[in-house]
């Protein structure tokens, strides 16, 4: 009777105590294929999205006066609201109805200096190669005064649309953003934040929806395996 029941209780640990050790070397028991190639968004609200829209509901009081925003001007609608009294969007090459300021971050061929409060740059910087020069570029395009939100992600698959038209380079830690904007903001007026942990991004790899995953995930942050840093730099 003993002994049975040592063996299986030494099979109920097997199965349910540290289970990666269990597999052999190269075997994995998670899927090969991702649910989504579109980051989600053909499953509901993408998880880097609820991330982004989290910030920037934090900082939605630098969402104000003359603001551009990337590509389109959804958050500046939904977060700067009255608040923003001119809006600008910034694409890179012609053929975006939405723009209004056809522009190169890195070259500034197409942009002027000095003339926003406040600049919305999510998921961008990434697919720049020249990402210093865009950083600079950045700084100069803001009034004195004027705050710069930018999202870039940590942990993510390769955005194929960006790829397949002007590459996709960067993944970058909460110390590389700290970095790189501090070279040309004062270090002082730079904040850093990253938030992630491992069932997140998983989760995001596999292209889950935040409706997919549980509401734990979303509120637990493991310095260790950040998905998204954001970054607060002031003129």
């Amino acid at each position: 009777m003993a002994k049975g029941r040592g063996r299986r209780l030494i099979q109920f640990l097997h199965r349910t105590a540290n289970r990666w050790s269990l597999f052999p070397a190269g075997f994995l028991p998670l899927p090969s294929r991702p649910a989504s190639r579109l980051f989600a968004f053909d499953r509901g609200k993408p998880i880097d999205r609820f991330l982004i829209e989290r910030f920037l509901e934090r900082n939605a009081a630098d969402i104000r006066g003359r603001a551009l925003e990337v590509g389109e001007k959804l958050y500046l609608a939904k977060f700067g609201g009255d608040r923003v009294a001119r809006a600008d969007v910034l694409h890179a090459v012609p053929g975006n109805p939405e723009a209004t300021i056809v522009g190169d971050l890195v070259s500034g061929n197409g942009l002027g200096w000095g003339l926003f409060d406040c600049l919305v740059i999510t998921q961008t910087l990434h697919v720049i190669y020249d990402i210093h020069s865009a950083t600079s570029n950045i700084h100069r395009l803001l009034r004195k005064g004027g705050t710069a939100l930018v999202s870039i992600p940590v942990i993510s698959q390769i955005s194929r649309y960006d790829a397949d038209r002007w590459g996709d380079y960067w993944r970058m830690t909460p110390d590389g953003a700290k970095r790189l904007f501090a070279e040309v903001f004062s270090p002082s007026r730079v904040t850093v934040e990253a938030f992630g942990n491992v069932r997140l991004a998983a989760a995001f790899l596999y292209g889950l929806s935040v409706e997919e995953i549980p509401p734990a995930a979303l509120i637990e942050n493991d310095p260790d395996y950040p998905l998204m840093v954001f970054i607060r730099a002031v003129k």
